[in-house]
């Protein structure tokens, strides 16, 4: 099941798949900087941009700052 916005906080630490990835499914684990997606839900994943700059979706949330 896909996170949902109320889920992901800034210093959440994350799985997400970046555009470039979608294809193959690999999945970039970081540390969420800022949310970029405003509705509550997104069918793809909420965006997200990763302290190292990388945007993506987030497929997993490992762990909650």
């Amino acid at each position: 099941m896909i996170p949902t916005r109320k889920d992901i906080h800034p210093g959440s630490h994350v799985r997400i798949v970046q555009k470039h990835d979608q294809r193959p499914g690999m999945l970039t684990e970081g540390v969420v900087r800022e949310i970029l997606t405003n509705s509550p839900i997104h069918p793809h994943g909420i965006k997200v941009r990763l302290e190292t700059g990388e945007v993506g979706r987030v497929q997993q949330v490992i762990g909650v700052a």
